[in-house]
């Protein structure tokens, strides 16, 4: 086995090792239930039975390796309830047998799985895949790019999330010995040009196994997402099967190799990842483990987000911009479990303590102390909870400017637009007194504007071409008394210079009115920014 060669298997995780025994031995390990999407998983089954929810017609994409079975396309068994509307190797339709990957049937399956022993968080859903099959060499990452495109542009058009339970080791890469978590590999510049161009938010599996696949989890544009283990039945602390984001002390080096540079945050979530059941192309049912996935639990829970956002456009409640890929991320941060309430509704109806990989709750982080830093080194902004989503995103749309309801979102603009306008500072006054003793919880999401170089003029990227991305514009994020102009006043801040998401989690000192206020503090390109704000308090009254 060639150097190269060793270096290929060397990603191969547990949750890969797995699916591939179950697959070839046909062994089904004994498992209780679809946990994960339940109460003590992201509570999906919730909006399944209650709400009527399970992604219809919402396309949803994957990127792998390989591809799933198609019941009536491939001869070996094809298990119909986890069903792709559509595959493909790179930008090709799959033949019959073509590319089949166990890994990715796992995938697929905590998706969009109809087995009733097994259901996936969004059933519904269209789900395509593509198999980025390559050889060695220096284009993997544009085939990989390749395949994205095919997968962003299906369901004509209209693709609101994809999933990467895959990636590139550094070691991979084109710039070879310079290489580093930066957000300019090309594989990374592909997913953030395509997030704006396509509209479609990145679900990113988080590495695990020192020297994995890192490449894209550096990206600025989605989400990158690390696995949870049950304590006590609940899906709660970090897995160790996740390397997470923290690597300070003897473990500094691995900066910019197996974390982001410049200490911008790598993990946006957790998700279930430990001992998740899973259906084979065969029909059965087994469990692996690890960030593969924890991240499609995620990019299942935006076609059930979507679903309900889809009634409420053709109902004329609501514009399309709740089709935003950054609304959808900043809903599903806002809404994420820290803290459990006790049952006074102070902790916003959060249902579980969250912990890092030391036990530590989101109180206990730096996140918490520190202004400049938005989001947890290992759970980000804590554990994804489906129906707490549906909650944020139901709550509905409020313009800057309008008095708002305690709960809420909007997508708006700040900076210097095409008609020559400056405007720098937008308020969201809060209609109601926020009870003193509660949490608020507030998240800002905005992206990298990235460009195509697009040589030949369609498009579309092409292997061969490249992308250029651009510094980010820096927004803030400030909790003020309602009365106060002053940031100084603020009862807290999120001012990060690096990060694309700025995230207030903080009690409220006393009861009153409140606002929020988003600044443009540095406009770093010739278009106004875009941002999406999604917050979460309670009323006093």
């Amino acid at each position: 086995m060639s150097s190269l060669d060793r270096h290929l298997f060397r990603p191969l995780t547990l949750a890969v090792l797995t699916t591939i025994a179950c697959i070839f031995t046909g062994e089904s390990r004994t498992v209780a239930s679809s946990v994960s999407i339940e109460a003590d998983g992201i509570d999906a089954a919730r909006l399944h039975e209650d709400y009527n929810l399970i992604g219809r017609k919402i396309g949803i994409g994957q990127v792998e390796i390989g591809r799933p079975a198609v019941f009536g396309l491939d001869k070996l068994p094809a298990n119909p309830e986890t069903n792709p509307a559509g595959v493909f190797i790179g930008e090709t339709r799959a033949g019959s047998e073509a590319a089949l990957d166990g890994h990715a049937q796992g995938v697929a399956s905590v998706m969009v799985s109809g087995l009733k022993g097994r259901m996936g968080v969004a059933p519904g859903a269209q789900l395509y895949s593509a198999g980025a099959v390559f050889e060695s060499g220096a284009n993997r990452q544009a085939r990989e790019c390749l395949a994205a495109q095919t997968v962003a542009q299906q369901n004509s058009g209209d693709v609101r999330s994809i999933n990467f339970s895959f990636g590139e080791p550094l070691s991979l890469d084109a710039r070879r010995y310079e290489a580093v978590l930066d957000g300019n590999a090309l594989l990374t510049l592909c997913v953030d040009w395509s997030a704006n161009a396509h509209n479609v938010l990145y679900v990113i599996a988080g590495n695990q196994g020192y020297g994995g696949i890192s490449i894209p989890t550096d990206q600025f544009n989605g989400m990158t997402i690390a696995s949870s283990r049950r304590m006590d039945g609940v899906y709660r602390r970090m897995d160790t099967s996740s390397l997470g984001g923290a690597f300070d002390g003897a473990y500094s080096g691995l900066v910019g190799l197996e974390t982001n540079t410049n200490g911008r945050r790598l993990i946006s979530l957790l998700a279930p990842g430990r001992d998740v059941a899973l259906v084979s192309a065969a029909g059965k049912v087994y469990e692996s483990t690890g960030t593969s996935f924890a991240a499609p639990h995620v990019t299942a829970t935006v076609a059930l987000l979507q679903e309900y956002g889809d009634r409420q456009i053709a109902a004329g409640r609501w514009s399309v911009a709740a089709r935003r890929h950054e609304v959808m991320r900043a809903v599903l941060l806002n809404s994420a479990d820290k803290v459990a309430d006790r049952g006074d509704g102070l902790s916003l109806g959060m249902t579980r303590d969250v912990q890092d990989k030391w036990g530590r709750v989101w109180t206990e982080s730096s996140a918490y102390r520190d202004r400049a830093i938005p989001l947890q080194d290992d759970i980000g902004a804590g554990h994804l909870n489906a129906y707490r989503a549906y909650q944020q995103f139901a709550a509905g749309p409020s313009a800057a400017g309008q008095e708002a309801g305690v709960m809420g979102w909007d997508y708006g603009e700040l900076g210097r637009s095409s008609a020559n306008r400056e405007v720098m500072v937008k308020d969201y006054p809060i209609a109601d007194p926020l009870v003193a003793g509660s949490f608020f919880s507030a998240t800002l999401s905005w992206t990298r504007s990235v460009d195509l170089n697009d040589t030949n003029g369609n498009g579309r990227f092409d292997e061969g071409e490249d992308f250029t991305g651009h510094a980010l514009d820096d927004l803030d994020l400030y909790l003020l008394p309602i009365e106060s102009d002053r940031l100084e006043d603020a009862v807290w801040s999120s001012n990060s210079k690096v990060d694309s998401v700025e995230h207030i989690f903080r009690v409220i000192p006393s009861t009153g009115r409140y606002k929020l206020r988003v600044v443009l503090a540095q406009q770093a390109n010739a278009k106004a920014p875009t941002y999406a704000l999604a917050w979460w308090g309670m009323a006093a009254n």
